[in-house]
Parts: C-alpha cells; structure tokens; sequence
C-alpha cells in the first residue's frame, strides 16, 4: 500500500537534511566515521524499548550524549575523530546488542516505517529544518576551518565549537532517519547521495543540492516502491541510492574517455 502524501513529509525533510550533512561529512573525511556515529544510536534505541518508550527518544539522546563524548575526547586527547568515533561505536553496537533482541533489534537495525503520528511528524519536520539552516548558514565557516583551522581563528571563527555543533546537527540528522532506515543503514544515507554528487559536482554549492536531489529522490523512490515489492523500506532506499552512485561512475567514466580522446582526434583532424 503506498503511504499517503503527509507521511512522506518527515523522510522528506530528513534527506534533504542528509544530503546538505553528507557534504560537509564527506569533505571533511568523515565517511566511515560518519557511518559508525550513526550506530551510537543502538543503545539508546535498545533501552528505550525495554522501558516502554518512544525509541526515536532513546536514540537521540544516546546520540547527544555520544556526540558530546566524541567531541570531548577529540578537544582534550588530539585523538583523530575517527579513531574516537570506531571506539564509541564498537562499545555502542556491543551494549545495544544486549539490550535488545530479536524482531526489536531487527527493527532498530533496519527500521520500521510505521504510521506516524501528527505530533511526531511537526517535531521531525521541525527538526529537520534546523538543521538545513544550521549547514546553509555555517557552510562558508565549515570551509574555512576544514582547509585551514588555524585562518579559521584568525577570522574569529570558533572552530571547536562549529566543530560540536556540527556534530549535533549530524547527530540530530541520524535520529529523523532512524523510523525510516534504522541504525545501519541512516548512515549510508547521509554519505552515499553525498558520494555521488562528488563525482559529478563542479562546486560545493552544486555538490550540496545534488546529494539533496539524490537523498530525496531515493528517500521518497524507495518508500514508493518498497510496497509494491513487498520489502523493507530502508534497504531498498540505500540500494537506489547505491545505483545512482554506480552509475554515476559510468557515466563518469565514459565522460572522461570521450575528452581523453578529443585531442587525439584534433591532432588527426587535417589542418
């Protein structure tokens, strides 16, 4: 059965919001780590379960709280982010998984669209706007300080603080998608769009808004056609985009043996 109109407002909203994170995350090398980050959420969602309430809750907080830690530990001890980040992650996927067992660990993993509330849906809508106006407005300082954190602070940007609350909107992304996509898969959202558009983007502005387009295009395919096909949502949302980004190298590829070749048909074209 395809899901009405009003419930693809909120995973709308949340790809669009993983289309602008995924950028900046893939600019600044996060990739992985912004994949592991996604699975902070685990244990959260886990004991959220056992205690009878909302898991989206139980996963936000749990992935506040691993951001704040990440961010803390990466200020004080000069450990790269992603060595931080793949300890959190390994100590969270391991508390998560016993906490929760069976159908519920399976639905935390992969998600499990359901019908969603009003309430929840102006909250998530809501959420997802911030976000979106946090990346568009911080997008030149979040440049400044990934190719030079030292001019960043010369032009009075603090840069361990758009370092934090660029986590927390990444943070904050990662748990509108969790319903939709689950714990394993909310991450592949946020750097797949983003890793395709790299590919064929001239600039950041136009790599943003095609990992938007894509992010949205795959969000809003799969929950369309995941139905008709009788599977999950979320994997067949990360397969599409995961095609999109196989084609894109390609069609990417075929774009550069044609320009490689032009000069050498110049060069036998008679004068």
């Amino acid at each position: 059965m395809t899901p009405p109109l009003r419930e693809l407002m909120m995973p709308a909203a949340m790809a669009v919001a993983a289309g602008l994170v995924g950028s900046i995350a893939v600019m600044r090398r996060m990739a992985l780590a912004s994949d592991a980050l996604s699975h902070v959420a685990l244990p959260g969602v886990a004991l959220a379960i056992l205690l009878r309430w909302n898991p989206l809750l139980g996963g936000l907080a749990a992935l506040v709280l691993g951001t704040l830690l990440v961010w803390a530990l990466e200020s004080r001890t000069r450990i790269p982010t992603e060595a931080v980040i793949g300890v959190i992650f390994s100590l969270a996927l391991a508390v998560g998984s016993m906490l929760a067992s069976g159908d519920e660990l399976i639905d935390a993993l992969f998600g499990a669209p359901s019908r969603v509330g009003a309430a929840e849906m102006i909250a998530g809508v809501a959420a997802a706007i911030l976000v979106i106006v946090f990346v568009m407005r911080a997008r030149s300082r979040l440049v400044i300080a990934l190719v030079s954190p030292d001019l960043a602070r010369t032009c009075g940007i603090g840069v361990q603080r758009l370092d934090l609350l660029f986590l927390l909107a990444f943070a904050l992304t990662v748990a509108l998608g969790l319903r939709y996509l689950g714990v394993l898969l909310m991450g592949s959202l946020v750097i797949i769009p983003a890793a395709t558009s790299m590919r064929v983007a001239r600039g950041l502005g136009s790599m943003q808004w095609i990992a938007v387009a894509i992010a949205l295009a795959s969000t809003i395919g799969g929950a369309l056609l995941a139905p008709r096909v009788h599977l999950a949502t979320g994997p067949v949302v990360i397969t599409i985009a995961a095609t999109v980004f196989f084609a894109s190298l390609l069609i990417r590829g075929v774009w550069m043996d044609e320009a490689a070749r032009a000069p050498e048909k110049s060069a036998q074209t008679p004068g």
